[in-house]
């Protein structure tokens, strides 16, 4: 009975030490996303950043929802990528909205 017991605690505390720090991150862009080409864009040059676990794009809200490994990389660094592809990224607060029309870019 106590080998069960000392083998679950074992099991457990081994969970515990490699359990990921995963958070999301919602930004917006300047230029503005505006068709399939922007959001693409956007999701095949993040995706090769370290901690980047999902990218999620929507044109209506204007919004890159980034689900990241923040013992990899933090928001600093997120921001950072969307320089070397010629946007600028701002994280939004809880609730903000974004008004779209500012910033369009064509696609090239």
């Amino acid at each position: 009975m106590k080998k069960n017991v000392l083998t679950m605690a074992l099991a457990l505390m081994a969970t515990v030490a490699v359990a990921k720090d995963i958070k999301t991150v919602v930004v917006t862009t300047l230029p503005q996303m505006h068709c399939e080409n922007c959001e693409n864009r956007i999701k095949s040059n993040l995706r090769f950043e370290k901690g980047i676990k999902k990218i999620e794009t929507s044109v209506p809200d204007q919004t890159v929802t980034i689900t990241y490994d923040a013992d990899k990389t933090n928001v600093e660094n997120i921001i950072k990528g969307f320089d070397k592809i010629d946007y600028k990224a701002r994280p939004l607060k809880e609730g903000e909205k974004v008004v779209s029309g500012e910033g369009n870019q064509s696609c090239e």
